[in-house]
């Protein structure tokens, strides 16, 4: 079953390095922080958005990516009621260097704020490239370390999940918390974004183990892993296993090692629903993982394949919400693209539900948690639908 394991982490490997291609410092921007960065637009005249894509990389999936986030954006213009956007298409490409020069001409060519690029590379290169223009960035990255100054990541955060897994598992009376990640970047990051979830929730982290990415490496660290949990007296192991990757492995292995997951649940950094095979498997039952609210993202799934005649790339929804974002400010009347306007603690509605940049240039996203029972998923607590809510 778990045969083609090395194949299958190929694309994950693939979609990580679109999310977070490498780790970058934000403060390699000249911005400080707390700058009122962005201009101030006439809200009568259209917004001059520049949109950055990964087109012309050669890669036949970054080609479909690219298409897929331009006619996001495109539907989310038609969808404005009142506020009007013009809408200029750039290709980044994924090298950093092109995508500055092309930040640096969007600004040139009038633009007024930028979406894009994806890769963490790209974006804080665009960020540096255009920081003294007076000119946000919402990048459509979820690498953190690239958010600050005039950049803004529009991406789900490992640290966002962890923050509501931990919160949501801590009022269930689980406060000793065991982290079992990849040794990969990947994995690191989520290491990381646990570790600080629990802290900042009063909780501990009583142990974390790593295991290599590959068949053998996991199940030969599985009774390792094991051990570790009992001797800890952890009442839950986080992983940061993905579902087309080492997560079938883990919660295959987990058990067969002697784990009893009624007593020591796993809690998932990454999304479980995507891949229906593994909800049979014996070490994800009972456990946690969180995902965004479905109502608007089933929304927005049937509208766009309505008008486009197929699914939605899972990413383009990002391209919608940056251009929600813009013409939610622009329907105040104020027509301010400052970063104290597009930090506004209210929210804005997207396509996976309520969201709102930080000050920190990072997001907060309101997620469900949910369980698989049975093999299937259940939702535990649904997404808060305002911010204030359960779960913010």
């Amino acid at each position: 079953m778990f045969a083609p394991f090395r194949q299958a982490c190929k694309p994950v490997a693939r979609l990580f390095a679109l999310l977070s291609l490498a780790w970058l410092a934000a403060c390699d921007t000249t911005l400080q922080d707390g700058a009122n960065v962005g201009p101030t637009v006439d809200p009568s005249q259209p917004v001059q958005v520049a949109l950055l894509v990964p087109g012309g990389s050669g890669e036949g999936s970054d080609t479909f990516l690219a298409q897929n986030l331009e006619n996001a954006a495109r539907l989310a213009i038609a969808d404005l009621n009142g506020p009007q956007i013009a809408l200029r298409v750039y290709n980044t490409g994924s090298d950093p260097t092109q995508a500055a020069s092309v930040a640096r001409m969007a600004v040139e060519d009038g633009a007024q704020i930028i979406l894009g690029p994806l890769f963490a590379e790209a974006a804080n290169a665009a960020g540096v490239a255009v920081a003294g223009s007076n000119v946000n960035v919402l990048a459509f990255s979820n690498n953190t370390s690239i958010a600050g100054g005039n950049v803004f990541i529009l991406g789900q955060t490992f640290d966002n999940t962890a923050r509501r897994l931990v919160q949501y598992a801590s009022r269930q009376g689980v406060n000793r918390f065991m982290i079992a990640h990849g040794q990969d970047i990947g994995g690191e990051m989520g290491r990381d974004a646990i570790s600080a979830a629990v802290r900042q929730n009063g909780a501990q982290v009583v142990a974390i183990e790593s295991y290599p990415l590959s068949q053998a490496g996991i199940f030969s660290s599985t009774r390792r892993i094991v051990g570790t949990a009992r001797s800890s007296g952890a009442q839950a192991i986080f992983t940061t296993a993905g579902a087309n990757a080492d997560l079938p492995i883990i919660a295959t292995g987990l058990p067969e090692a002697g784990l009893a997951v009624a007593d020591t649940r796993l809690i998932g950094l990454t999304r479980w629903d995507t891949v229906p095979q593994l909800l049979s498997i014996p070490g994800v039952q009972g456990g946690l993982f969180a995902l965004p609210d479905q109502g608007p993202a089933t929304l927005f799934q049937n509208r766009y394949s309505a008008i486009y005649g197929s699914q939605p790339h899972p990413l383009a929804g990002l391209a919608y919400d940056g251009i929600a974002a813009v013409g939610a400010l622009m329907a105040t009347g104020d027509g301010a693209l400052t970063r104290s306007a597009l930090t506004t603690p209210q929210g804005i509605r997207g396509t996976s539900g309520m969201f709102r940049l930080l000050p920190n240039g990072r997001n907060e996203r309101g997620l469900a948690v949910a369980t698989i029972q049975q093999n299937q998923v259940v939702i535990l607590e649904q997404a808060p639908r305002s911010f204030g809510a359960a779960g913010f």
